[in-house]
């Protein structure tokens, strides 16, 4: 079962992240790949940690959802090659802003996820019936 949930995730997340490619692609900055991989930082973050306490949802959806659609959604792959590109093209500042903002960006994508996954926990956990 649990391939069958990453293969659906992670068909979705491609679609996603196709989708954004379409939308935010072109110009000289990557910033297509560099939006699914700040989005995917936070995502995987907060829907990690706040759906594995708070829902019930099972382990092997929540795997899927993670590696499936998530690990589609992102892409270090294209990452690698944005920042080899321009760098190629001479962009030399342009890569290492690039790689810079996926790195700095992404650990702060996930501290705010985890945060916000936080407030929402115990937001629940303080209100008592």
């Amino acid at each position: 079962m649990y391939f069958l949930y990453v293969g659906i995730f992670g068909a979705l997340g491609g679609m996603c992240r196709y989708a954004m490619n379409l939308w935010l692609g072109g110009g000289d900055f990557p910033s297509a790949t560099l939006a699914v991989n700040l989005i995917g930082c936070f995502l995987l973050a907060f829907l990690m940690q706040f759906l594995a306490e708070k829902s019930r949802i099972s382990l092997v959806i929540l795997n899927g959802i993670g590696t499936g659609f998530i690990g589609a959604f992102t892409t270090f792959s294209a990452f690698s090659v944005d920042t080899i590109q321009l760098v190629q093209n001479g962009a030399w500042l342009l890569a290492l802003s690039y790689v810079l903002a996926s790195f700095i960006g992404g650990l702060i994508m996930v501290k705010l996820g985890r945060m916000l996954s936080n407030k929402l926990l115990n937001r629940g956990a303080h209100h008592v019936h």
